[in-house]
């Protein structure tokens, strides 16, 4: 019995976590199609929301509700974009992006779990300087040789590319040239495996303690699952998984 209540338990989980990943998506497309239309061959954004939702195996259903949902703008939702910076003890900085119809939830969504982490929400800029937005590219490596990626790479004028992992190969660019990164590299024959704007820390933060460790991940975890939160970055060096 206790094993059947442990394996519902972690499967509880993990609808938990793709529902809330399914919300997060239909918000993102509902807006990009409000801003910028519904139809993603001519709204970048949109095209990739919708790409992000399918890497999630988000059904074509709740896609296309969310399209025609931010097309007709007419339920009264408007949704914000709000930035939230602060401190997790150990020095790590945080920057946290919502997409919310309440700011208010949101901003006291956001200090709860920070407070229950023993973290800190700090004010506007404190951590921001410590970052610097890129937009990142993922492609996916299948033997691909590495003079011939620099040269396509550039020529779209990305700013850098890693190749130390072997199943795939990030690069970077100015946030401006990102859509035009992902669809030339698109056109040469690339598997864009994601695309899209991040900030990067300048410098990493470890935690030796084990139960900060622990308390950082439940962080993570409890933001990720928040509906409100779309994007959390850090400049913690997370430890390997063994």
């Amino acid at each position: 019995m206790g094993r059947i209540h442990n394996i519902e338990g972690k499967k509880n989980k993990m609808d938990s976590k793709r529902a809330a990943a399914f919300t997060k998506h239909a918000k993102s497309i509902t807006v990009a199609a409000r801003e910028g239309g519904g139809l993603p061959e001519y709204n970048a954004a949109l095209k990739l929301a919708i790409e992000k939702a399918k890497a999630d195996n988000m059904p074509n259903d709740n896609i296309e509700r969310a399209i025609k949902k931010g097309v007709g703008g007419t339920d009264g939702e408007n949704y914000e974009h709000i930035t939230y910076e602060g401190y997790f003890p150990g020095g790590v900085a945080m920057i946290i992006e919502v997409l919310t119809d309440n700011k208010n939830r949101a901003a006291g969504n956001v200090r709860h779990h920070l407070d229950r982490a023993n973290g800190n929400l700090g004010t506007a800029g404190c951590v921001s300087f410590m970052f610097s937005e890129k937009g990142v590219l993922v492609l996916e490596n299948n033997g691909l040789d590495e003079d011939q990626v620099m040269e396509d790479c550039f020529e779209f004028d990305a700013d850098d590319f890693s190749m130390d992992d072997e199943e795939v190969i990030e690069v970077s660019c100015a946030p401006a040239a990102l859509r035009g990164l992902r669809e030339g590299l698109t056109e040469k024959g690339y598997n864009v495996l994601s695309a899209e704007v991040m900030q990067i820390p300048s410098t990493y933060t470890t935690l030796d303690d084990e139960e900060a460790v622990k308390k950082m991940n439940l962080l993570l975890e409890n933001l990720e699952e928040d509906d409100d939160v779309q994007n959390v970055f850090h400049n913690w060096s997370m430890p390997e998984e063994d």
